[in-house]
């Protein structure tokens, strides 16, 4: 291991610092003692559960969504190519707020699709679970498209060449080849956007409203509790951290070191 400048090592230190600060600032306000009593109330309930339903229907739509996405960019060549990538790649770098406001002049009542589902079908998706489900859905694919897309295009082609020549199906190297060399990173894929979906507060605020039940996620109780309840919103938000910090956990083989 080469020897590392003092001076990058104290940027080091306060790029650190810069991360962990904050944690330690919420770790510091925690009402510890009124913890148990934050967390079960009515509206904290109610908020936990719309975000586990949400991102977990989300996260089912990712999958089905972005793994055909995922093969199609890591597979074939086909003109136009970089410009499906860049575009899966945008939703990780537009701001939350605009993704949102993009979902609804598309799908709102009065939105370049939304306005045919409510013509033809009476369906209005804006301040629905649903409308939640495809905010989430919205931010989190890309996560789920990028690792899976990678470990495809490391995938050993050989092996999958060579069940193909003794007479295998597609089916059958899709399911007994090409799977068990990329399944760990379609459990981090998985993991990364359920939590992405998990954490996801501009695109559904905007898109899908802030209704108790039904669109009021676990990030959007966080930020109606700073104004009235803030050891609620600290408490609320311990809970984001723990199950990100378990994501890391899940994920750990991918993005950490051994």
């Amino acid at each position: 291991m080469t020897r590392t400048p003092k001076l990058v090592a104290a940027v080091a230190a306060l790029g650190l610092l810069l991360l962990v600060l904050p944690l330690l600032g919420l770790v510091g306000r925690a009402p510890w003692g009124r913890l148990g009593e934050l967390l079960t109330s009515t509206s904290a309930l109610t908020a936990l559960r719309l975000s586990l339903i949400v991102s977990s229907i989300a996260t089912l739509v990712v999958v089905a969504l972005g793994f055909p996405l995922a093969w199609v960019l890591a597979r074939m060549d086909f003109r136009g190519k970089p410009v499906a990538r860049a575009l899966v790649l945008l939703p990780m770098v537009l701001p939350p707020v605009v993704g949102g406001t993009a979902l609804l002049f598309a799908l709102g009542r009065r939105g370049l699709i939304g306005s045919l589902l409510d013509d033809w079908f009476g369906v209005t998706l804006l301040g629905t679970t649903s409308a939640a489900v495809i905010a989430a859905s919205f931010v989190a694919l890309p996560f789920f498209v990028v690792t899976v897309e990678a470990a495809l295009r490391d995938a050993d082609l050989g092996l999958e060449e060579a069940a193909s020549t003794l007479g295998a199906s597609p089916s059958f190297v899709m399911r007994k080849v090409t799977l068990p060399q990329i399944k760990e990173s379609v459990v981090a894929g998985v993991a990364l956007s359920w939590a992405r979906a998990l954490g996801e507060f501009g695109a559904t605020i905007t898109f899908a409203g802030n209704r108790s039940g039904r669109t009021r996620t676990l990030p959007l109780e966080i930020f109606l509790a700073l104004e009235s309840d803030p050891d609620a919103a600290i408490a609320l938000s311990l809970v984001l951290v723990a199950l990100s910090l378990g994501v890391l956990l899940v994920t750990r083989k991918r993005w950490l070191p051994q």
